[in-house]
């Protein structure tokens, strides 16, 4: 299946005169400017397997090399000759990720998002060629700070870390401190890198830097003004220090709700700690360390705000950035993993959206600014009840992280359509739902109604009621011939109303285009008439 780092083309694409050596060349770029990935070439689009039989060519492998090389620049092609379970023939062609900006030789720019090819242009361009410098900023080593001048304290407590941590191999806590260093490159040649500086560096060098981060913490009341600003601008903290003294320092995160439960009472933080870790993390290790800027959090009546400084890396966007992973500081990424701050592999949205949902509390925003990442935590629970059922359920049946995620948002939401869930989930087709669902149906946590676009899914009210969830009658399962009769009979009583009043008075926890759609096939079916267009419409009872 075609993914962020898998396409497949027809044997057609590059033999005969149906040949497009353009659009392969173009789909090599959109990998190398990626993370890479490889192309099979003689599989056919929505097939898992070549055509029977088929045979490659014995001097294709080297045409397509050839003419790659012809076509584009700072593309690295390998191919690889493979057989079918059927018998037939096709070619891999793998696309490692570029170090440098790559591009046709007619000067074009793609970048591979998703499962598709997206071409680059203006701004993104020189952001490509920013990210994508001969020499990554944090191997550079351009203050010439000597080994010599490591903060003692900070080198100890990084070396300790590694050596504790689960996740480091034995041939690499067996170096001594200097070999650390230069294996996680944060020296090169006897000298401190920009990375070895942030990490373990003196305060002036760190300060030196230019780019070191530098957090400001500000806090409004109700009326949306200052009552209380903490800053880390001194450069004293590495940003695995920054970490827990963001967390230490606020009084503000040690907060909690007292939730009844029962005869008891359960305690919940108004902001978890995970959360707001991965948040800081992120912070830390995606931003831009090209570009000057101070990272905010802004805590609101009602959220809390991360202010990030610089855009999100290329390829990654709002809305995909639960699926994607680009790492924009590979070192860094790499130091924070095997320190256990963060999973390399991409996980921190996935783990923010499961801990968020298991507490009932609405999905992060993320918006993308012109110079700025903005993320959005809001602290309100939106069903308390949610907690405990969510707890039981994942109790009983051990779910995975992607079925507590489904399950918490339909619980929150009463019930989806296929089409909302994975716009929720930020999924590019219903066919992806079946990954995220899990086991969910099987284990009849969740019922759906209907067929493909109009399938909708909503958790098993019989479990509901087994696991003392309280939940209030809702019209949102209700069937489209009760739905009908309940407009007529609003209609009877109500001739001559406007779509919006009849939508607010029958079912106002509906979709609008439900009530629209059943008000078409009552059209359609004769029972009623209406007079106007657009907003002007009225609707009444077709005479008898």
């Amino acid at each position: 299946m075609e993914n962020q780092n898998m396409d497949q083309k027809s044997l057609r694409t590059v033999t005969g005169k149906t040949a497009d050596w353009q659009e392969l060349a173009k789909d090599c770029v959109c990998f190398a400017n990626a993370r890479g990935g490889r192309i099979l070439i003689g599989i056919e689009d929505g097939e898992s397997l070549p055509p029977p039989g088929q045979v490659i060519p014995q001097n294709l492998p080297e045409k397509i090399r050839k003419r790659m090389g012809e076509l584009t620049v700072n593309v690295i092609t390998s191919l690889e000759l493979c057989t079918g379970e059927n018998g037939g023939q096709y070619l891999a062609l793998h696309i490692p990720r570029s170090h440098a900006p790559a591009s046709t030789t007619d000067g074009r720019y793609y970048m591979r998002i998703s499962d598709d090819c997206k071409p680059l242009v203006g701004s993104d361009i020189q952001r490509l060629l920013d990210e994508r410098s001969a020499q990554p900023w944090e191997t550079l080593t351009t203050l010439g700070v000597p080994l010599e001048r490591v903060d003692t304290v900070k080198l100890a407590a990084f070396s300790s870390g590694i050596r504790a941590s689960d996740r480091v191999k034995p041939s690499v806590k067996e170096k001594d401190d200097k070999e650390l260093l230069t294996h996680y490159m944060l020296a090169v040649n006897g000298l401190l890198t920009n990375l070895g500086i942030l990490c373990v560096g003196g305060q002036q060098e760190r300060a030196m830097l230019g780019t070191g981060p530098v957090i400001q913490f500000l806090k409004y009341d109700e009326r949306n003004q200052k009552v209380n600003k903490l800053v880390w601008d001194d450069h004293s903290l590495s940003p695995m220090e920054l970490i827990d003294a963001v967390w230490q320092e606020i009084p503000d995160f040690r907060e909690h709700y007292e939730l009844p439960s029962g005869l008891f009472r359960t305690s919940l933080p108004v902001y978890d700690e995970i959360v707001v870790r991965e948040l800081l993390v992120n912070a830390m290790v995606h931003r831009p360390y090209t570009q000057r800027g101070d990272i905010f959090i802004n805590l609101r009546m009602d959220c809390l705000e991360m202010v990030n400084p610089g855009l999100l890396p290329l390829g990654v966007t709002p809305r995909n950035i639960l699926h994607t992973t680009v790492r924009r500081n590979e070192h860094m990424a790499r130091v924070f993993h095997d320190l256990k701050l963060m999973e390399r592999e991409g996980s921190g949205f996935d783990r923010m959206y499961e801990v968020l949902l298991s507490q009932a509390r609405p999905l992060p925003e993320l918006q993308e600014g012109p110079d700025r990442v903005e993320v959005t935590i809001h602290k309100r629970v939106l069903k308390p009840e949610i907690i405990d059922f969510i707890s039981k359920a994942d109790r009983t049946w051990d779910l995975s992280q992607r079925e507590r995620i489904t399950l918490g948002l339909l619980a929150q939401h009463d019930s989806l359509t296929a089409r909302e869930l994975a716009g929720k989930l930020e999924l590019g087709d219903i066919g992806s739902l079946s990954g995220w669902m899990g086991r969910l149906q099987k284990l009849s946590l969740v019922k759906q109604q209907g067929k493909t676009q109009a399938t909708r899914y909503f958790v098993d009210p019989e479990l509901l009621q087994k696991l003392d969830f309280p939940s209030s009658t809702t019209l949102s399962l209700i069937e489209p011939h009760r739905l009908k009769a309940l407009i007529l009979e609003d209609l009877q009583r109500y001739p001559e109303s406007a779509i919006s009043d009849i939508h607010s008075r029958t079912a106002p926890e509906l979709d609008r285009h439900r009530i629209k759609r059943a008000l078409e096939a009552l059209y359609d079916e004769g029972a009623i008439h209406y007079q106007g267009e657009k907003r002007w419409r009225r609707y009444f009872l077709a005479d008898k």
